[in-house]
This record gives structure tokens, C-alpha cells and sequence, in this order.
């Protein structure tokens, strides 16, 4: 994940100094489609040379016309678009319920973000309740025309593994 922040950190000095020195208006070069057929090349190249970068990323944000956009692109160099995405556990466990939210391209134009918001929460105590490894704590990310907007150190409301304390022989000693 450095290499790639290293390397989208370089483009986007370049796209911006190369911006300064024109006189004329460019479009938005570092636009979220952009950013994704860039990625896409440079995982794909990373394959192509036997040492890919071993990373699942999805990018969200505006396209050139000011479109939602979300895509993905893997280690393999892999793209793909759809209206709701996840990686790792999340795209076995949180998935099929964004897709019951979102089935379509449509059903997401419709999707307010309070609704957007409840899905992935749900999710997220999916996803919480299925991992142990896993924290009560996250971090969320709402991707608009005004902006990103970050919200970190969310916490699942009201869910622990209290309950556990009801079962029989977990966290007594019996003899």
C-alpha cells in the first residue's frame, strides 16, 4: 500500500505542476475514473512482472462528468464496476446485503445517503459478529459532490459479546 500512496502521491504532484505551467483549462485529470484506469495499468503491470501488489482497492468518487463512480481493481490487475463493492470478508458476508439494498444502477441513483449509511452499518455487525479478530470500531467514508467526508472511530451501537456471560461455562471455572 506505500508503494501505490507513493506513486499517487507522485502523480498527482506531476498532474498539478504540470496544471500551473498551462495557461489554458484542463479537466479534471485526477478524476475517480482516472485514478481507477491508472491503478488498474500499474497492478496489471505489477502482474505482468511476477511481482504483483498484493492489494484489493476500490476507488470511489466522480468521473469527469460528475457521475457517482465505484470500481475495482485487484492484484491481478482485474476491473470492474458495479453499484455496491467490497473486499476481503466483507465481499463474501457484506456484499449480498448491499445487493439488497442496491441491486442496480438504478436502485442506487434512488438510495439516500441516511439509507446508504444503515446499510453499512448493518454490514459492518455482520461483519463484527462473524470475526472474532475483528473491533467494534470503524471508520466511514461518504464520497459526494461537496467532498469526501470522514468519519472515524464509528462505533457498532450497543453491540458487545456480553451475552456470552449467560452461557454456561464461558468465563466461570467449574470443577
Amino acid at each position: 500500500m506505500q508503494y501505490i500512496d507513493r506513486a499517487l502521491t507522485a502523480l498527482s504532484i506531476r498532474e498539478n505542476y504540470a496544471a500551473d505551467n498551462s495557461t489554458e483549462e484542463q479537466p479534471d485529470a485526477l478524476s475517480a475514473k482516472n485514478l481507477h484506469t491508472y491503478l488498474s495499468k500499474m497492478m496489471y503491470n505489477r502482474r505482468s512482472d511476477f511481482d504483483p501488489l498484493w492489494n484489493s482497492i476500490l476507488v470511489a468518487g466522480l468521473d469527469s462528468e460528475d457521475k457517482p463512480f465505484l470500481a475495482a481493481v485487484d492484484l491481478l490487475g482485474t476491473t470492474f464496476e458495479a453499484p455496491s463493492l467490497a473486499t476481503g470478508y466483507g465481499a463474501m458476508l457484506a456484499q449480498p446485503i448491499l445487493r439488497k439494498v442496491v441491486p442496480d444502477e438504478e436502485a442506487a441513483s434512488k438510495l439516500t445517503e441516511e439509507e446508504a449509511v444503515n446499510a453499512l452499518r448493518e454490514c459492518m455487525k455482520v461483519l463484527f459478529y462473524r470475526d472474532a479478530r475483528s473491533l467494534d470500531r470503524y471508520s466511514l467514508a461518504i464520497v459526494d459532490q461537496d467532498g469526501v467526508q470522514l468519519l472515524e472511530d464509528e462505533k457498532l451501537d450497543g453491540q458487545s459479546w456480553q451475552f456470552a456471560e449467560r452461557i454456561r461455562g464461558y468465563g466461570t471455572q467449574t470443577n
